[in-house]
């Protein structure tokens, strides 16, 4: 079962007004849209978007409410999506749920975790783009080495790239086992509690959906749709996309942002100045909470 992360948190942060118009950039398992149409009211209206196909193939609990559109998309098209229904520049809350959700884990067939053997596919939409295992047959090594550094902040990303460059001329590396063995024979495994494949499987994640690029793209578009009151809510589990979130929220909040409205300056302020992160009592009873980080954006007229 997914369980979402500082739930209450995040609704709390949006700031739902019964009759606003919310978007739910990442729909997952319903979580996060589930709290927020109990706290709208009929008048109100949420799109929740999902480029991952087998999230919005269970969304069943949520079929017979009217209020709720379902988007397969990526929310880099957040725009587009937006302007096809005439809503450009008038939602009142936006919320980005950037990590991975439990059922996308812990399905093998899926390739994201190293504690299932599946195919090293790591996709968030899977009929889209080129799988792990087809990055890493294509990647050279210093591609694959800058990824892992870049990415996945892997001090032995030399040593890793190194051997699976190495092991693909003998043999490709076709599933999630057969990577993890490649890390292995390079990084041991010591008493760290991080096993020696997390960050390299992350980095891999990271470029295979180009996620980083997706985020700084629709951080953009969230702050050209938001309405005077409105809030944008990041809840990010990654040091980078934190970071990506945190400069780009500050950098908008200093002033006029006029590249936005040139005619009405758009003006930003900071919710809450660090990041809200999840209780002790939190992460015991979910440990993958422990890196979550939640940042919020408010327009102010």
């Amino acid at each position: 079962m997914h369980e979402s992360v500082l739930l209450a948190e995040t609704i709390e942060s949006l700031n739902v007004k019964p009759s606003g118009v919310y978007v739910d950039c990442t729909f997952g398992r319903g979580g996060h849209s589930r709290e927020i149409l109990g706290s709208l009211g009929n008048g109100g209206r949420l799109i929740a978007i999902d480029r991952d196909p087998a999230a919005i193939a269970a969304r069943s609990s949520l079929d017979d409410d009217k209020r709720l559109e379902l988007v397969h998309e990526k929310f880099s098209r957040l725009e587009q999506i937006l302007e096809g229904r005439q809503l450009g520049g008038q939602v009142d809350g936006i919320l980005m749920d950037l990590g991975v959700s439990s059922p996308q884990l812990d399905d093998a067939d899926r390739g994201f975790s190293f504690r299932f053997s599946g195919p090293l596919d790591m996709r968030m939409d899977p009929g889209n783009g080129q799988s792990a295992a087809q990055w890493l047959a294509r990647a050279t090594e210093t591609e694959i080495r800058e990824c892992l550094y870049e990415l996945g902040e892997e001090r032995f990303g030399r040593k890793i790239a190194k051997r699976i460059v190495e092991h693909r001329k003998i043999e490709a590396i076709t599933t999630t086992f057969e990577l993890v063995g490649v890390i292995e024979q390079v990084v041991a495994r010591g008493k760290s509690r991080i096993h020696p494949a997390t960050r390299t499987f992350q980095a891999i994640r990271l470029k295979v959906n180009s996620e980083l690029e997706e985020l700084a793209e629709g951080l953009r578009q969230a702050t050209a749709a938001i309405s005077v009151g409105g809030r944008i809510v990041v809840l990010s589990f990654h040091s980078l996309e934190d970071r990506i979130v945190k400069r780009y929220f500050r950098n908008v909040a200093r002033g006029p942002d006029t590249l936005l409205e040139p005619a009405s300056p758009v003006r930003f302020r900071l919710i809450v100045k660090k990041p809200i992160r999840p209780s002790d009592v939190e992460i015991q009873r979910n440990p993958r909470a422990r890196s979550a980080r939640l940042r919020v954006l408010e327009r102010v007229a």
